[in-house]
């Protein structure tokens, strides 16, 4: 009998020692609710805002959005067992913009305070830098040499890279892109002959890799955590989306859709962060 007990009281401990040792998104699935649906589906569909002006997080191709925010979207609606409506954006400014009219459910977008304001964010799920292009020649160097006078700088109007810019650059000028795409950040960089391109580090060098009479800065102005979002107010909603966000990156969920999508520079958030 004094065998067995012990050996039941190992048993129990062994099981608390193993719990303590996972995160609460390997013990078990995450808990759908009334109020997480109605948060994220007043529609009875999950609209989800994908910024195809971030190559990183989407992609088009002749089927459609893809890439990893629309493989978090459907992931999420298949959890939940509710149909997925991807509504594409240029930019992510517009994406932003879409929130007042209430066109979206869950959105795709970087950590920024003045967005914080308006949607409910989870952690980040992905990393980025935001960095700087500029002409072979310039006699702009290293990061540190572009906030001066007489620099003027292209950025997309409403992006991560030009909220972060707007509080931090001192002596320089931001010069927007309306539409607020990386495409027509370039443009604007281009056809007005500015001395520095702003955006997100990946598809600049893509764009030096074919254009070499610019070239992209070595180290970064920022980071960008990326992050899902649901309008303020959905708290339902917005605590599911941060556990869900919390298990795909555990689970390789996120690392794998990154692979998929061809973007193996692009970092997975640390747990929590």
């Amino acid at each position: 009998m004094l065998k067995a007990l012990c050996a039941a009281t190992m048993l129990v401990a062994g099981t608390f020692s193993s719990l303590a040792q996972t995160s609460p998104a390997q013990r078990g699935p995450l808990v759908s609710t009334p109020e997480v649906v109605k948060d994220l589906a007043p529609t009875g569909k999950i609209r989800a805002a994908i910024n195809l002006g971030n190559s990183v997080l989407a992609q088009k191709d002749d089927k459609g959005p893809k890439g990893i925010t629309v493989d978090l979207a459907r992931e999420v609606g298949r959890r939940l067992g509710l149909p997925v409506e991807l509504v594409p954006f240029e930019a992510a400014g517009k994406v932003f913009d879409a929130l007042k009219e209430g066109s979206w459910d869950i959105a795709f977008l970087a950590i920024e305070p003045v967005r914080a304001a308006e949607i409910e964010f989870t952690p980040p799920y992905v990393h980025i830098e935001g960095t700087y292009m500029v002409p072979k020649d310039s006699n702009l160097k290293v990061i540190e040499d572009v906030d001066r006078a007489g620099v003027r700088i292209a950025v997309g109007k409403g992006s991560a890279y030009d909220l972060y810019l707007t509080r931090t650059i001192k002596n320089a000028t931001l010069v927007r892109a309306s539409t607020g795409g990386g495409s027509a950040m370039v443009e604007l960089f281009r056809n007005d002959k500015l001395e520095v391109a702003a955006g997100v580090k990946q598809p600049l060098v893509e764009y030096a890799k074919a254009h070499p009479d610019v070239r992209v800065m070595d180290g970064r102005f920022m980071v960008i955590r990326q992050a899902m979002g649901t309008p303020k107010g959905r708290t339902a909603g917005a605590a599911y989306l941060s556990a869900f966000i919390e298990e795909m990156k555990a689970s390789g969920f996120v690392a794998d859709a990154l692979k998929r999508s061809n973007q193996p520079d692009a970092a997975v958030a640390p747990a929590g962060m």
